[in-house]
């Protein structure tokens, strides 16, 4: 919510994959690891932050696509929508299908404010993070 603030999601993806030869005693082995790094942009109130034009576009854009997420989230915290967890609804909830509800290691690091003026945003911010912490896929 301000003029330096980048206005976008950061998502790199490194992939490992390490090849052991065969020998007369072992099979070959080819094991694959993914490690997904994501840096969320923050949820903006629009008429606190007073975006117009093309900043609007952005951070609408970043709303819906941090609304979808949180779908997802709160549909793999409910039993009951196990039958249907809304990957596809964004690009940012596709590229992290794997990491939500795969066979992962799941880390989120929130960054909150102390200031009364981001109050709010911290809020949402940490109950975004409660509601990950509770994601129990298969168990």
């Amino acid at each position: 919510m301000n003029a330096e603030s980048s206005r976008s999601h950061a998502v790199v993806i490194l992939r490992l994959d390490r090849h052991v030869a065969a020998t007369a005693k072992r099979k070959h082995q080819h094991l694959q690891s993914k490690l997904n790094l994501v840096d969320l942009a923050g949820s903006e109130r629009i008429t606190k932050s007073g975006a117009t034009g093309e900043t609007l576009k952005e951070a609408i854009a970043i709303n819906q696509s941090l609304s979808m997420l949180g779908n997802v989230i709160n549909a793999l915290t409910d039993a009951r929508a196990a039958a249907h967890i809304p990957y596809r609804s964004s690009k940012l909830t596709y590229l992290l299908e794997e990491s939500l509800g795969g066979n992962s290691r799941t880390v989120m690091l929130a960054a909150c404010s102390p200031s009364t003026r981001s109050y709010f945003e911290t809020m949402n911010t940490l109950q975004y993070a409660v509601s990950a912490q509770t994601i129990s896929v298969g168990g």
